[in-house]
């Protein structure tokens, strides 16, 4: 019985473990050796859905975090990627707020919103505090593919959601 409530709880903390995970590798690097444009952030697309559809997962704390050991992974200033974060989640929160029932087209929508405000400040940022190049042709192309990868995370993170909240009157 103890077994399953720890397994049970460790899959809860899929999303969480994921975030970090993909934190502190760069998969999304590995995607750019084999295809030259194909790069897109499973961490922004993880960040909107948990914080939109149960925010209990992942909090501020933990995406700030997961933001800070990108930043040092990827070699950006401290707290780019943390602020760029918590932006998305910003929004969600805000979409979560205002609204009684999502469905794809209306989270796709605001994910778009979500993702170009977090773009901006990561942009903003950078250009003012670093001196690192940015091409924005990457950016454009990260955004697209992001944006395109969406509703496929999507279905598949909803569906990982009903098995975790099946047992429950959720």
């Amino acid at each position: 019985m103890a077994s399953k409530s720890i397994l049970k709880k460790f899959i809860n903390l899929g999303p969480l473990i994921l975030l970090y995970y993909l934190s502190i590798s760069e998969i999304d690097s590995h995607f750019e050796s084999y295809f030259e444009i194909l790069s897109f952030n499973i961490q922004l697309i993880i960040i909107y859905f948990w914080v939109s559809k149960r925010p209990e997962v992942l909090g501020s704390g933990h995406i700030f975090l997961a933001g800070l050991l990108n930043d040092v992974v990827m070699g950006f200033p401290l707290g780019v990627s943390s602020l760029s974060y918590l932006v998305v989640s910003l929004v969600a929160t805000y979409i979560k707020n205002m609204t009684v029932n999502t469905r794809i087209t209306t989270d796709w929508f605001s994910f778009f919103i979500a993702i170009f405000f977090s773009n901006l400040v990561f942009f903003i940022l950078l250009v003012n505090f670093s001196e690192i190049k940015i091409d924005l042709v990457e950016i454009s192309y990260n955004t697209f593919f992001t944006l395109l990868f969406f509703p496929f995370f999507w279905f598949l993170f909803t569906y990982y959601n009903t098995i975790l909240t099946s047992g429950k009157n959720a």
